[in-house]
């Protein structure tokens, strides 16, 4: 019964929105080149930024990067422990408490570089999280945020990116906002940035108060837009406009 349930409630959210769409498929036919060519992606600089950091503090219990091939496809996931969900970000940090070591910020070089070095491992593979049983009361939480309108502009993030993406607005497509690039280079930032980021961007863009870094609504948040994801190629570092 709690399977049958399980997919029940699965079927549901995906009946709610369109096929998964990469923003790499509506970006400009440069964006996608700048992406798709290592050598003119400006991600791969954090890449190499994680190689150095991941010799220094993760080789000893990790091996080499490629021995954690899939694990960004997998994450944010749902941790039994905790009793909610945890972003591959927050694994490291944890992964950084156990050895005495500080954590790191969302937006730190550290923490992009590691885990652009980690994601990049999984490019290509499908991103596969999983909501079942117990998650699957954050993915009602993370898609009722994803559904409220908000802010002074009282919009919601399912008004642009469900009901109006593939449109244009200012000369560009408008994106499903998935989230199968994190972290990812924006030509508006000149730098890499985390999905943390990019939903204050958001949340401030319709004059809304941003969710507080490490809380549970952004934690549901988060899982249900990376369990909306499901699907897609992992494509870290992305290259967005």
């Amino acid at each position: 019964m709690i399977r049958r349930r399980a997919a029940l409630f699965v079927a549901a959210l995906l009946l709610a929105g369109a096929a998964p769409r990469s923003g790499h498929d509506d970006a400009s036919p440069a964006v996608q080149a700048m992406q798709d060519d290592d050598a003119e992606n400006p991600g791969m600089l954090w890449v190499e930024q994680g190689a150095a950091l991941w010799a220094e503090g993760c080789a000893s219990c990790h091996g080499t990067p490629e021995s954690v091939r899939g694990v960004s496809a997998r994450y944010p996931r749902y941790d039994p422990a905790l009793g909610r969900p945890v972003t591959l970000g927050a694994q490291v940090n944890q992964c950084r408490a156990r050895t005495g070591q500080a954590a790191w910020g969302s937006d730190s070089e550290e923490m992009l570089s590691v885990t652009a070095l980690v994601g990049r491992q999984s490019r290509g593979l499908p991103v596969a999280i999983d909501g079942s049983g117990p998650a699957q009361a954050w993915l009602q939480q993370g898609r009722a945020l994803f559904t409220e309108r908000q802010g002074q502009l009282n919009l919601s993030c399912a008004q642009c990116h469900d009901g109006l993406a593939g449109q244009r607005l200012g000369g560009a497509r408008i994106p499903q906002g998935q989230v199968n690039g994190y972290p990812l280079y924006r030509l508006e930032w000149q730098g890499l940035g985390s999905l943390d980021r990019r939903l204050r961007n958001c949340l401030a863009g319709v004059r809304a108060e941003p969710l507080p870094p490490g809380s549970p609504e952004m934690a549901a948040l988060q899982f249900y837009l990376g369990w909306r994801s499901n699907g897609l190629p992992v494509e870290t570092p992305a290259v967005r406009p």
